[in-house]
């Protein structure tokens, strides 16, 4: 929390990485319950946003993974968003395979789309990220 009143008072931004809406899912990439996380988002969100609109203290992203975060997925974070405030900023990344990971196909730029649809739905600040990556 003193991170935030930090951030807030200052002119800075607190990024969450909001990997997956679903549990399991989170569990089987992470190795770690997203709960934490979706907690703390809400917490900063209903405590700081609307303190600095203009220039937001609190973002969210999610990594396009091909075969694990599809629309549905987008869609829930984003109505999870949008419940703490639809104008929270939100960045879709494209993900490039590399590492553990490098068997993945990078993110293709229909499921960019059907991604950024998805969001658009819920929230009124969503944009696509890393498109030089997109297939």
């Amino acid at each position: 929390m003193k991170a935030a009143q930090l951030s807030n008072n200052s002119g800075g931004n607190i990024k969450f990485d909001l990997k997956t809406w679903d549990g399991n899912l989170n569990l089987a990439l992470c190795g770690v319950s997203n709960a934490p996380t979706l907690e703390m988002f809400r917490l900063l969100g209903e405590k700081f946003f609307e303190q600095r609109s203009e220039l937001p203290m609190l973002t969210a992203s999610t990594l396009l993974v091909p075969g694990y975060v599809d629309s549905e997925e987008i869609s829930n974070i984003a109505r999870f968003i949008a419940e703490v405030n639809a104008e929270i900023p939100y960045s879709l990344l494209a993900f490039s395979p590399q590492y553990v990971m490098a068997d993945l196909p990078p993110t293709s730029r229909r499921q960019a789309n059907r991604c950024y649809e998805a969001a658009k739905k819920h929230l009124e600040n969503v944009r696509v990220g890393n498109i030089s990556l997109i297939k």
